[in-house]
């Protein structure tokens, strides 16, 4: 992996993506590689219509502003000492494995954490890095 030039990492919040960002974050460094740190957000079903036929949100919390907020968390616990890393953020609307696979076509590597927060308790990888590992144009890194 001597050409590393272009590193996108998927975090969610979750533990594991904490990693897979130390883990990207330190290799972006190593390589002196761009990273691309990546959440994703679907937008909220809706609820049937009222009575009076207006449609409500399912809830009150907007998927974009939580992503966004997850994103901004993650990215703070970078080192900002880094300066061999050049660090961009990103959210995105779309799922995480469909985004992420898109991704791929432009970099060099793509990194996840083995499980993510809808992943079954005791599943060895979650369903966005088992389609990244089976649909990824680039090399996959899934850390644990």
């Amino acid at each position: 992996m001597s050409d590393v030039k272009q590193i996108v990492v998927g975090v969610d919040g979750s533990d594991c993506s904490y990693r897979a960002l130390r883990w990207a974050h330190a290799e972006a460094t190593e390589h002196g590689a761009e990273l691309e740190v990546v959440t994703t957000w679907t937008p909220q079903p809706i609820s049937p219509a009222t009575p009076g036929g207006m449609f409500v949100a399912a809830t009150d919390v907007q998927p974009k502003k939580l992503a966004e907020a997850v994103l901004a968390e993650a990215v703070a616990t970078l080192p900002e000492t880094s300066a061999a890393a050049q660090v961009r953020h990103e959210v995105i609307m779309g799922g995480a494995a469909k985004v992420l696979i898109d991704l791929s076509g432009e970099a060099d590597l793509v990194v996840v954490g083995s499980r993510g927060h809808g992943a079954f308790a005791g599943m060895l990888l979650g369903s966005v890095s088992q389609h990244l590992v089976s649909q990824a144009s680039c090399t996959v890194v899934v850390v644990r």
